[in-house]
């Protein structure tokens, strides 16, 4: 993008979760990192504590700076902020400029959000899915914008690897908090493990929970199949030794409606296992490129592993047909490019 275009675009970018203690090991950082490299403008937190907490009043995110937040905000054309579920935030009445709002996990059609007719005053609402867009129209939500996701994968190869013996899955997601170890699915994915002696594991880990994530593996016996990664990785290095990635969730809201690490599995041609829950889960179903697991539970987990060794060699040539262009980050970009275009300029109607 010329440098005269990215600067009348300068946005502001308001994120919601504290910056992970290992840099680059959280996908929604990457992405507003992507987007800041080609729009310009900064960046602000509206989570005031430096590390994640599930029991801080979401009624309060930006309220502790909201006069470094208006002095930076003056200095752009738009606010764009992430979240993963839609929510009115009440600082939202104190910005004075058009905020854009990117839903980053993905939308619960039972889960009618409060303040509907607040949520009709955000200049745009973005989500990943058609999925979710049809959710949006059904609560009367119409100014939104669906951008598929993007992510720079040019650092990820094709290096198949076969399936003679062990099984190894690489995780890429850790908990933000304890509850996530059972709500990600790691503690059934530890027990799926501890049943199944030719599964081996790789764990990403982002630098919080060590300790307990060390207990479990010791107390499940599985020092030996189970590899814990607590540093910044080339993602690339670690995707040549794995058969396959596997992310769950017990709710669509407590990921990435589209996973980086499950596309980066994606791209260098390694099937993934993930939640049905999800619109990931989905795209899975659409193209057959791995299992998709019903349920959060040790059981599913075990029958989702054993069918994916079982079939392993058909989900590898499935997941084969998909390249890197279905997940362009240029297309994002220019997507974001065109959606700004639209507002930026215009006054923010209360």
């Amino acid at each position: 993008m010329p440098e005269r275009a990215a600067g009348l675009m300068s946005i502001l970018y308001l994120l919601t979760a504290p910056r992970p203690p290992i840099d680059g090991t959280d996908a929604v950082h990457n992405e507003v990192a992507a987007l800041q490299a080609a729009f310009g403008g900064e960046t602000m937190n509206l989570f005031p504590l430096a590390l994640p907490s599930s029991r801080f009043p979401k009624s309060l995110y930006g309220l502790h700076a909201i006069t470094a937040l208006r002095r930076t905000e003056a200095r752009h054309r738009a606010n764009h902020v992430y979240f993963s579920i839609l929510r009115w935030f009440p600082v939202f009445s104190l910005l004075r400029k058009p905020i854009i709002y990117t839903v980053s996990a993905s939308l619960d059609g039972r889960r009618r959000p409060r303040s509907l007719a607040k949520l009709k005053t955000l200049h745009r609402i973005v989500v990943s899915n058609d999925r979710d867009a049809a959710i949006l129209r059904s609560w009367d939500l119409l100014s939104h914008e669906v951008i598929p996701p993007g992510i720079d994968t040019s650092g990820v190869s094709r290096q198949p690897l076969g399936l003679e013996g062990d099984l190894t899955l690489l995780m890429a997601s850790a908990p933000w908090h304890l509850r996530q170890f059972c709500l990600k699915g790691i503690d059934a994915l530890l027990e799926a493990a501890a049943m199944l002696p030719y599964l081996r594991l790789v764990l990403l880990w982002r630098g919080l929970f060590v300790a307990e994530l060390t207990d479990r593996v010791s107390r499940l016996g599985l020092q030996n199949r189970v590899e814990i990664v607590n540093h910044k990785v080339d993602i690339n290095a670690h995707l040549a030794r794995a058969h396959a990635t596997i992310l769950l969730a017990e709710h669509g809201d407590i990921v990435k409606a589209y996973p980086h690490s499950l596309i980066e599995s994606l791209v260098a041609g390694k099937p993934v296992l993930v939640s049905g829950n999800s619109p990931m889960g989905d795209y899975v179903r659409q193209h057959g490129c791995g299992v998709v697991v019903t349920r959060v539970s040790v059981s599913d987990v075990v029958d989702a592993v054993e069918m994916l060794k079982r079939d392993y060699a058909s989900l590898v040539r499935r997941t084969a047909a998909i390249t890197s262009d279905a997940f362009s980050v240029q297309a994002l970009i220019e997507r974001h490019q065109q959606m700004y275009g639209d507002f930026v300029q215009q006054p923010r109607c209360l």
